[in-house]
């Protein structure tokens, strides 16, 4: 596997609240050169100042672009507003990205087909302006994109096949599996489209995973999802990105560095 290791930022999020460069700093120490960004559009120019002074990357970032308000991570909906795409390309020139990624529409809106046809026609158009300024844009799943069913398809390949072919997809590994859906078959069905993934393992306990954020995410290859298949069935993989929602099982960062050296066996 030649794909770039990265690590989503919002695992670290209490951590950069507190102190970002330093937080960046030992990003950095534990290994990694590049990270993907979130709600960066407010900060971008001291992120951009920060990534620099400790010889990181972002080319990837996670922004809303199918909705116009913000999605809260367990799913509830909020009255916040959320920048405009282009507001959103603004900062991602800033911190010199190649790919957007929306990371989250609500459940709600994954019941029909036309509700899907409709965040689609969203994505597309921010493509469209994406591709203008030489940059793409993605879709990022959670599990109910997975558990949708429409006339026996599931969500995430009904939107795939209404997608722009600039449209990519980062197929979170742990929420596919939590949706009851084999990883490494859908990413071989997801084909090409899939840049990126997210390389997260649990154990999919069934009383751990009931709130959120769900208790059983342990570091990559220590759970039940099928991480390396996976990873060696994405034909088109770009980035492969270490992500925690939360993590109870001690030193966060010494979990994010084991996830790392995880990927760096698979590349090996």
């Amino acid at each position: 596997m030649s794909a770039l290791t990265s690590i989503q930022l919002f695992t670290l999020r209490e951590a950069m609240e507190a102190d970002l460069d330093a937080t960046l700093a030992e990003v950095a120490r534990r290994g990694f050169t590049a990270v993907e960004a979130y709600n960066f559009v407010a900060t971008a120019p001291e992120l951009a100042a920060s990534l620099k002074k400790n010889g990181l990357v972002a080319p990837t970032g996670h922004a809303f672009l199918a909705t116009t308000y913000f999605v809260n991570p367990d799913g509830s909906d909020s009255t916040s507003p959320v920048p405009t795409p282009a507001q959103v390309l603004d900062a991602a020139e800033v911190l010199g990205m190649t790919t957007v990624i929306d990371p989250y529409t609500p459940p709600a809106r994954w019941q029909t087909r036309e509700q899907i046809e409709k965040t689609a026609e969203l994505l597309n158009a921010a493509a469209e302006q994406a591709s203008a300024r030489g940059l793409r844009v993605g879709y990022h799943n959670h599990n109910h994109e997975i558990e949708a069913r429409i006339d026996g398809q599931i969500g995430l390949e009904l939107l795939a096949s209404l997608l722009d072919p600039r449209v990519v997809l980062e197929v979170d590994l742990y929420w596919v599996a939590r949706g009851g859906v084999d990883p490494v078959a859908l990413v071989k069905r997801l084909g090409d489209r899939v840049v990126a993934v997210h390389v997260k393992d649990g154990t999919l306990d069934a009383e751990a995973i009931k709130a959120y954020p769900p208790a059983d995410q342990v570091p990559a290859g220590q759970g039940v999802v099928p991480l390396a298949e996976a990873l060696a069935a994405a034909s088109a993989l770009e980035f492969a990105i270490v992500e925690y929602d939360a993590y109870y099982g001690g030193d966060l960062f010494d979990a994010v560095e084991a996830s790392r050296k995880f990927l760096d066996h698979e590349e090996a």
